[in-house]
């Protein structure tokens, strides 16, 4: 038990860095930070991320009890392959041209006239602008890489190591947007990125797969 949360806790921790660090969400939290209070910024981005992080955890728990526990094991196998093949293809395509920082920022910026006419008094618990980051970040994962991969990761992990880990991950690289991630992204290649994100899943997939046969 004790082994398998450790586990499950590493690996979620990993995937979630490498999958998140120059994702749109990323991005989104670091643009909205520069005009906004940070800390409002990053509770609505977290606070979106956690509601997301049980809701894969919890779906990826279950699923062996609503569907076939080894075919559920496949799924996922087969899911952190192709995560893992996409994400190389991206590297090695990836020209560096516009980033998805360039498209985050223009989609933030086509609203921002529509805010300045909409302001209307916060509620002291909830202001606009947490209610903007957590329906962006919200928005932002559904169906997104690392939230397929934690489902798939808690078929096969302890959920609670896959839980936290999940939550570490995301407070790290969003905490990291929040107070420089504009600065952090442009120094990071994104192909770079890409690349070791690449590498991660086929290496979960490749112990996925050895340890395949070990699924009833």
């Amino acid at each position: 038990m004790g082994a398998s949360l450790i586990q499950g806790f590493l690996k979620s921790t990993a995937m979630t860095i490498v999958s998140e660090i120059g994702d749109k969400t990323f991005f989104v939290a670091a643009l909205m930070a520069m005009r906004h209070p940070r800390g409002v910024v990053l509770t609505g981005a977290l606070l979106a991320l956690v509601v997301m992080t049980i809701f894969s955890a919890v779906f990826g728990w279950a699923a062996p009890n609503l569907i076939s526990r080894k075919l559920t094991h496949n799924g996922a196998t087969f899911l952190f392959f192709v995560f893992g093949l996409r994400s190389l293809w991206d590297a090695i395509s990836n020209e560096e041209g516009e980033s998805e920082l360039a498209e985050v920022e223009a989609k933030l910026g086509r609203t921002d006239d529509i805010k300045k006419k909409k302001k209307q008094q916060a509620s002291v618990f909830l202001s606009p602008v947490l209610i903007e980051a957590f329906s962006l970040t919200f928005l932002g994962e559904w169906g997104d890489r690392s939230q397929i991969a934690t489902i798939g990761l808690a078929a096969q992990e302890n959920v609670v190591g896959v839980a936290v880990g999940g939550f570490l991950g995301h407070a790290l690289c969003t905490s990291a947007a929040v107070w420089g991630g504009k600065h952090l992204a442009s120094s990071i290649s994104e192909r770079s990125v890409a690349l070791c994100g690449g590498i991660l899943f086929l290496l979960f997939g490749a112990h996925s797969l050895f340890n395949g046969f070990q699924v009833a």
